[in-house]
């Protein structure tokens, strides 16, 4: 299934009967699917169909949808000019200047003034607007369209991406895994080279007391459970990025799991070379995670 990111940008034009209809459509993250609409004056009527359009097609995202409506050249609606008016604005204008010395009127001013020229808005019948409303929604359709192809794209570049950082986590698991510091053998000459140290500091120490402190203490810094939990969490990653689909929220979620493996994975560690690997895993999931973001 495809993966998608919740960033793109997207345009589409159409033309209809005489009418030119651009749509320009952008989205970047968001925590739900939320739009913003730019309509213009008249065109108010199409904004519930084109949210449900949008949100139809996306899950998360914060969207921004531009329509832009002309007529085209052979479509222009002609201008109408008042002769009448205008001869008698033009003969008071000839008076005022043989009268008072005033300065010549000129043709764009006469022309300026309201009632002399007038470009009527077009009368749209019941049909002839439906006709124009199912036009903008089919190219605000392919604007969606293109927009899903463009958040693809850079869905299927970040699951390469995410899929990289799943392996990182996993080789960094094994080799926590297989860290030579986790050998029993290695484990007992630790603890015994620290009671010896405590025995030889102190006579009034019971040796058989430190021995079941330190027991304890081996088995509290044990760490089987951090890596098998990470393993697990490994494999639900790759499957859900397997899969696809809005799985932005549920790779968020085991982020934030693998986080929490990684610190209690550094907080039990009794060597500093379990230690360095927890760290790395870290930096790898806070990269994993941050990637994550931008998937819907």
């Amino acid at each position: 299934m495809i993966l998608q990111s919740m960033t793109g940008f997207a345009r589409a034009a159409a033309e209809h009967d005489g009418t030119a209809i651009a749509w320009e459509v952008k989205s970047v993250n968001g925590k739900s699917a939320e739009v913003r609409l730019r309509l213009p004056q008249g065109y108010e009527r199409l904004e519930a169909a084109v949210r449900q359009a949008v949100q139809k097609r996306f899950s998360r995202g914060n969207f921004q949808a531009t329509l832009t409506v002309g007529r085209t050249g052979g479509a222009m609606v002609q201008p109408v000019i008042n002769e009448a008016f205008l001869r008698d604005v033009a003969e008071l204008a000839n008076r005022l200047v043989e009268q008072f010395g005033a300065a010549p009127a000129t043709a764009d001013g006469l022309l300026a003034l309201r009632g002399v020229f007038d470009v009527p808005e077009a009368v749209e019948t019941e049909e002839e607007r439906a006709a124009i409303d199912a036009a903008i929604l089919a190219c605000l359709d392919a604007s969606l369209a293109g927009l899903e192809q463009a958040r693809s794209s850079e869905g299927e570049a970040l699951r390469a991406l995410l899929s990289g950082h799943v392996a990182a986590v996993e080789k960094l698991t094994l080799r926590a895994e297989a860290d030579p510091s986790r050998e029993p053998a290695a484990i007992r000459q630790r603890l015994a080279d620290q009671v010896r140290l405590l025995l030889d500091a102190s006579s009034a120490l019971d040796e058989a007391r430190l021995n079941m402190e330190a027991a304890f203490l081996a088995t509290k810094a044990d760490i089987r459970e951090e890596i098998d939990r990470l393993k697990t969490h490994v494999a639900s990653a790759r499957g859900l990025l397997a899969g696809g689909g809005a799985i932005g929220r549920k790779l968020d979620f085991l982020a934030q799991e693998f986080n929490r493996e990684s610190n209690t994975l550094c907080s039990k560690s009794n060597a500093a070379a379990v230690t360095a690997i927890g760290l790395e895993l870290k930096a790898v999931v806070d990269q994993f995670r941050e990637q994550v973001q931008n998937l819907e």
